[in-house]
């Protein structure tokens, strides 16, 4: 039984999303999110649980500085895999790693060099490919944050997709894209710095209240969870609860920070939106968009399980909707992404004050469009029906 079922009384679980209850029944959900149902259900441990016990042959890592860093990672990576290999087979349980984390305090782990790693990212910044190189503790940075994090609201959200509800969702203040339609424009442009400024353990004793009170994860979203990484990562330090952990992302993050994502996240929910770079940097004033995401679409989908959103925007099917399918058709393991193709656009933020300068955009999506971009995903064998919200 799940931690939501144990702590609400059944007669209120069942009346919010029952979808949620009968979404494990479905075999192509059960096989593709494997790994995520495993930690869910409290089988398994997590991925950053298992980097806490991956041992590092240095014992002082202060003085490193990023490339030796990162080869260390490398190094360790190795046993980590090996380790996430036998979860995923059941052979090592969350009771096993619960005994051999009793004798583990004080050694230098994977968790440890990652922090390290992101630390040294952050400071001058990149850890997005916008790589502005900036002292974010002197200056904003181009996601409009300084050096601290920033929590706007916290709870579980049960309008996620029906193998997430309830989410423990987390909004992080800033964002690294700057979207002319953005839903949540307020915290991610408007006043990305008016939530609460929370520490490392002030976070993770947000997350273990809110796997405590029932959530089936933590779901990092914003805005964009990235500028607050330095944040998110040294948390788990601190959370020795069970918990899979949700990538809620516009993948825009550089190559080094999406391998150490690879060691703490156990299931991707990227947002695929643009299926070319003009569209990115038109709408979204974003460079080198394609290349960028689905590079890091590619690694992800290798450590993970996945559900990638693609939110269908109106006159956008040819350049962006068909062409981020048949990409993920022909790059990404079919037998292994869900996909959600979303009809929930309306003209939000600078569209709705502005609507000739994005004439196109100034409508809600009509339905014709969405069924045009799922007509081509049933033809190209895509699962998306399953987690559809």
């Amino acid at each position: 039984m799940f931690l939501f079922e144990r702590f609400v009384p059944e007669k209120i679980w069942r009346r919010l999303r029952p979808d949620a209850i009968y979404i494990w029944d479905n075999d192509e959900v059960r096989k593709r999110l494997k790994w995520y149902y495993l930690v869910m259900i409290d089988r398994v441990p997590a991925k950053f649980l298992l980097a806490k016990i991956a041992e590092s042959p240095e014992r002082k890592i202060d003085s490193f500085d990023l490339e030796q860093l990162l080869d260390l990672r490398r190094r360790m990576v190795k046993e980590h895999r090996l380790l996430v290999n036998a979860a995923s087979r059941e052979k090592y349980l969350l009771e096993d790693f619960e005994k051999d984390y009793k004798g583990w305090k004080g050694v230098v782990s994977l968790l440890d060099v990652d922090i390290q790693i992101v630390k040294k990212l952050f400071n001058p910044c990149r850890l997005c490919e916008r790589r502005c190189l900036i002292d974010r503790s002197k200056r904003i940075g181009a996601c409009r944050l300084d050096h601290r994090t920033y929590v706007h609201s916290w709870f579980h959200h049960l309008g996620e997709e029906a193998p997430l509800v309830p989410s423990g969702t987390i909004f992080y203040g800033g964002c690294n894209f700057t979207c002319v339609y953005c839903q949540n424009y307020d915290i991610s442009q408007k006043y990305p710095r008016s939530g609460e400024v929370v520490t490392p353990r002030r976070l993770a004793e947000i997350q273990y209240q809110l796997r405590i009170m029932g959530a089936r994860n933590i779901n990092h979203v914003g805005g964009e969870p990235t500028p607050s990484l330095h944040t998110i990562i040294e948390s788990f330090k601190f959370l020795d609860i069970n918990v899979p952990q949700i990538w809620n992302s516009n993948m825009y993050m550089t190559l080094e920070v999406t391998e150490v994502l690879t060691d703490v996240i156990d299931l991707w929910l990227p947002d695929f939106k643009y299926g070319n770079n003009k569209c990115a940097l038109r709408l979204s004033a974003v460079p080198r968009y394609f290349e960028v995401v689905s590079r890091n679409h590619i690694i992800a989908s290798r450590d993970g399980d996945m559900i990638i959103r693609h939110l269908v925007l109106p006159g956008h099917v040819e350049c962006c909707s068909k062409r981020i399918i048949r990409w993920i058709a022909e790059n990404l393991p079919k037998d292994k992404v869900l996909v959600n193709i979303m009809d929930q656009y309306r003209p939000e933020n600078l569209v709705a004050q502005y609507p000739r300068r994005w004439p196109e955009l100034s409508r809600p999506v009509y339905r014709e469009e969405v069924e045009e971009v799922m007509a081509l995903a049933d033809k190209l064998g895509i699962v998306y029906e399953p987690v559809s919200r």
